[in-house]
């Protein structure tokens, strides 16, 4: 696991792809809005492989501190609207199969719990 400091986009798409991967399913909607988050992210083409294999390194009992990590990461680099924005981008994820799992329901809540958010 990576111990320097990710910059908001890719602390944002280091945490939706966990989300992604915690109930052990990716289907097509989940991958579209993880796009949609990287076009408005990087509005240019970017190399993501590097990303791809630090996320694909990680063992399953690492997943969880690697996400909080990132939600850290997050925090130090943007603003609240950034924070809202991740959580709607991490909400549509979650909800993309119309199953919230108890898994993905526990990554979601540490966001809410450590930005200091209320859920609706």
């Amino acid at each position: 696991m990576p111990n320097h400091r990710m910059n908001k986009t890719i602390a944002g798409f280091h945490m939706l792809m966990i989300l992604s991967a915690v109930d052990y399913r990716l289907n097509g909607d989940e991958e579209s809005i993880i796009i949609k988050y990287l076009l408005q992210e990087f509005p240019f083409n970017v190399n993501l492989d590097k990303q791809m294999e630090i996320i694909s390194r990680l063992k399953h009992d690492e997943w969880e501190a690697h996400f909080e990590k990132c939600i850290d990461d997050f925090h130090d680099d943007s603003t609240e609207e950034e924070r809202m924005n991740i959580l709607t981008f991490a909400l549509h994820l979650t909800k993309a199969d119309d199953v919230i799992t108890m898994e993905e329901n526990h990554y979601l809540q540490k966001m809410f719990d450590v930005w200091d958010y209320e859920r609706e």
